[in-house]
């Protein structure tokens, strides 16, 4: 149990360096909401002055001084819990933005292995609830943990002073709450963080299901989905139950043992004033004492509930930030030739994906000159994608290197490298805002000019043209209202907006119908002129607009040369071609 306190302590104290830049609002609030509830433990006390002075001596010409000061006391306690609630706000908000940045910086720094390893939704609702209930923590659990503790330590101090019999009966009722928030703290932090698991499993069926709703609505597959969606919640619900179950027990001792402490001051007052050793405004006010300090102490086992969910959400957010960052820049970069020739090099190119003792590529050797475009072709699951990958440094070599006009690429400034690697994927993956800001994540100029230059390049500016406010139409969702054709063309266009000098293309024609196909590889043409391409290719027509053909087999590159060469000489190629070219389309000669 005390290794469970010091984990749920040393977990939350990772905070620390979010709140030390609001430390000082923080301690305003708290020291306001502590001087408010002092004025309301003050109440009993001038309610004690009020019974056994003018009320016992038949003399109420003091009594309007009493009332008033309970007035004041009332009116000072609204003031200073408004005072706390304004001054916590913004930096409650703050922890939380702050925290929120540097999880999405974290999660575009980590490499894509992450990325495959991790589900979606984990990460959203890390990003999402779990921050939210941080800033919770701080707005109000975290300050009244600290003002709460201390109004029922001064207030047993009070009950002591007015009467030491009466505070001992409070005290002996308040040991036990201990121990059971103790216990209580233990069995609810396991539930929590099940609980906030279980949240991200649930988010990411909810997410696979809408981005994949046309898939599901075509196979028949929505009650299957919805059978797991069913399943997972009911298992949430189950965990929930648990912290119920858990927080009910508790929430029933705070309230019984109160009740007990103040029936024990009742009897005792009783006792007391039969006998001449208390006065009735004393026993009145030790009651009002006990009855204020009700919700500090019926708030323990909430707030303790709040502390565990919160040291769990802090945990599953850490767990991204201890992630490490394996492909950063280098502390002193070198700098690329300018202007950027675009010589590329694979030398002895080794690559394994993480936690895999297979590698896919096992020495690639592989030349593409300046202005040069290769094709590189392969079976499936030859490594051409994982090959493409280690030029703009997606992944890195496990071996060997990479260079660009000459300086390996893991000694180029990442930025800078990415900025003159321009990549279109076999996927295209478009964000949901505008065509134009869709072609300009490519770093190229924002400029009406520029952009239409992209998608004249891309063959997509026709299309474009048609949506309903052209390229300032926002295209929805993953750009799931266009064809597979029509993201394709949007995807090459991004990815030649910034004008690289290196352009790496995973069979960018593939959506393409034949007639569009041609025009884009009219295009293509001029821009592959005009700069250093690897282009990944299933089909003899994007075979062709190459300069040469790699063919990688083995993990490594087996045959070079011209499609023709290779054509009329190399068994494999002409293989590779017949088997992943589209059936009903014949090897080009």
């Amino acid at each position: 149990m005390n290794d469970q306190r010091t984990s749920t302590a040393a977990t939350l104290r990772r905070l620390w360096p979010y709140l030390r830049p609001v430390k000082n609002p923080i301690a305003v609030s708290t020291g306001a909401a502590v001087l408010a509830m002092l004025c309301g433990l003050g109440i009993p006390l001038v309610t004690q002055r009020v019974v056994d002075g003018p009320i016992a001596h038949r003399d109420l010409s003091a009594l309007p001084w009493l009332i008033g000061l309970v007035l004041a006391l009332g009116l000072a306690e609204a003031l200073l819990f408004y005072t706390r609630r304004k001054v916590i706000a913004r930096p409650a908000s703050t922890v939380e933005l702050a925290m929120r940045t540097d999880l999405y910086t974290r999660l575009q720094a980590l490499p894509v292995s992450f990325h495959d390893r991790w589900q979606s939704g984990q990460l959203l609702s890390r990003a999402t609830s779990d921050l939210t209930t941080v800033r919770r923590f701080v707005a109000f659990v975290l300050v009244f943990l600290l003002v709460n503790t201390t109004v029922i330590v001064i207030g047993l101090g009070v009950l002591f002073w007015l009467s030491p019999l009466l505070g001992l009966v409070a005290l002996v009722s308040t040991l036990p709450l201990i121990a059971l928030s103790y216990l209580f703290e233990t069995r609810y932090k396991v539930a929590a963080r099940l609980s906030q698991d279980q949240v991200g499993d649930l988010t990411t069926t909810v997410e696979e299901s809408v981005l994949g709703i046309r898939v599901l609505k075509a196979f028949g597959r929505g009650p299957h989905l919805a059978a797991r969606f069913q399943r997972q919640a009911r298992e949430l619900r189950g965990t929930e139950l648990v912290k119920v179950r858990v927080f009910a027990a508790l929430w029933a001792a705070l309230l019984v043992l109160p009740e007990l402490s103040i029936a024990g001051q009742l009897a005792v007052g009783a006792f007391g004033i039969t006998s001449g050793t208390m006065t009735a405004g004393t026993l009145i006010a030790a009651i009002a004492v006990s009855a204020y300090l009700r919700w500090p102490v019926d708030s323990i086992g909430w707030l303790l509930s709040e502390t565990n969910q919160t040291a769990a959400a802090v945990e599953r957010y850490f767990e991204v930030l201890d992630e490490p960052v394996a492909i950063t820049s280098p502390p002193s970069p070198k700098p690329l030739a300018t202007p950027v020739r675009g010589h590329l090099r694979f030398e002895g190119v080794r690559f394994g994906h993480p936690g895999s003792d297979d590698e896919v590529l096992r020495g690639v050797d592989l030349e593409v000159r300046p202005g040069e475009t290769v094709a590189l072709v392969g079976a499936t699951g030859s490594g051409k994608t994982a090959l493409t990958a280690l030029v703009p440094r997606l992944a890195d070599v496990t071996g060997g290197r990479v260079t660009l006009d000459g300086v390996d690429v893991r000694e180029l400034d990442l930025a800078e490298l990415r900025r003159v690697v321009g990549t279109a994927f076999e996927e295209p993956v478009l964000f949901s805002a505008s065509v134009t800001e869709n072609v300009v994540l490519g770093g190229g100029d924002a400029s009406p000019h520029a952009v239409r230059e992209a998608l004249r390049v891309a063959r997509a500016e026709e299309f474009v043209d048609a949506l309903p406010w052209g390229p300032d139409t926002r295209i929805g969702e993953q750009g799931l209202s266009l064809s597979g054709g029509q993201r394709q063309r949007l995807a090459l266009a991004r990815a030649v907006a910034g004008r690289p000098a290196v352009l790496v293309l995973d069979d960018p024609l593939s959506a393409l119908d034949v007639h569009t196909e041609a025009e884009v590889e009219a295009a293509l043409r001029r821009v592959l002129r005009d700069v250093t391409a690897l282009v990944v290719a299933h089909r003899s027509s994007t075979v062709q607009l190459a300069d040469r053909v790699a063919v990688l087999s083995g993990g490594r590159i087996t045959a070079i040369g011209t499609h023709r060469e290779l054509l009329a000489g190399n068994t494999e190629y002409r293989h590779l071609l017949s088997t992943l070219a589209d059936e009903d389309e014949e090897v080009r000669v």
